[in-house]
């Protein structure tokens, strides 16, 4: 069941990355859901050179 403080929102992606993915979240011990939004902060971080603000989760403390 998802958080009720998160934003859901569909999303079209392609099976190759997908698989990756779902490697990347199970090697990491992640849901795919986790390693999605964990990937998403990396990118976001990368980019503006900081944490982005976010309440930690149960999935991603």
């Amino acid at each position: 069941m998802a958080s009720p403080d998160k934003k859901s929102f569909a999303l079209r992606i392609d099976p190759v990355l997908w698989a990756q993915i779902e490697r990347l979240a199970a090697s990491e011990l992640r849901s795919v859901n986790a390693q999605v939004e964990y990937l998403l902060r990396e990118a976001v971080r990368a980019r503006l050179g900081k944490e982005p603000k976010v309440k930690p989760s149960p999935d991603n403390p």
